[in-house]
């Protein structure tokens, strides 16, 4: 008896110490490289800045935020983002302008003198994630250019759908093609935008035609 109650504290010391080892992994929505699927259009002759982004507050963690079946989610300690959720989609969608538009996103520095300043402003209604199977992505974006006294905006939504094979690092993948597609989306409305002072989005003038 006195032996089990010596080895009582000596397991539950194990154990705390085998919690306490189990390896944390951590992701990035930022892409090896940015995408270039597509052949690179001429640059354009504005900046931007990619402003803050709003994110649900549901998604708002460090852990990895997945779901489980129709109305089931699970927050993974031990599969992190290397920075804040928020961060992540800022850092990547800028990436993508970036290499898209052929211009700088010149976020947090002055304003230079001379060239027009688009800025782009980005909110998640929501970024699903069911691992081993896809992602989806619901958003809007609105474009607007600084000093612009009519205050004129375009606002544009976007449905986005990709498979997700194999486990997390699958899964993050997924949602980096998310981001790649979403920057596409960006970047053809703003040159239509600039080209034609249009207040429509082409896609999605051109998805509500196909459906009707």
């Amino acid at each position: 008896m006195n032996a089990l109650l010596r080895l009582g504290p000596v397991a539950l010391l194990l154990s705390l110490v085998a919690c306490a080892s189990e390896p944390v992994h951590y992701h990035t929505l930022l892409a090896p490289s940015p995408s270039t699927a597509s052949p690179p259009q001429q640059p354009v002759d504005f900046l931007i800045e990619v402003m803050p982004v709003g994110i649900p507050s549901n998604l708002d963690q460090v852990q990895l935020v997945v779901r489980q079946g129709t109305n089931g989610v699970a927050v993974l300690d031990g599969e992190r983002w290397a920075s804040p959720f928020g961060d992540e989609v800022r850092g990547a969608l800028s990436a993508e302008l970036t290499q898209r538009l052929g211009t700088q996103n010149i976020a947090g520095l002055p304003q230079p003198s001379g060239k027009p300043l688009l800025r782009i402003k980005l909110q998640i209604r929501r970024f699903d994630a069911w691992p081993g199977q896809r992602v989806q992505l619901d958003a809007n974006w609105s474009l607007g250019f600084a000093n612009d006294f009519t205050n004129s905006r375009l606002l544009c939504s976007g449905h986005f759908d990709e498979p997700a094979d194999g486990g997390y690092s699958g899964m993050v993948t997924a949602q980096q093609r998310v981001i790649a597609t979403l920057a596409a989306r960006i970047d053809t409305d703003a040159r239509h935008w600039v080209r034609s002072q249009s207040m429509g989005c082409p896609l999605e003038a051109s998805i509500n035609e196909a459906q009707h």
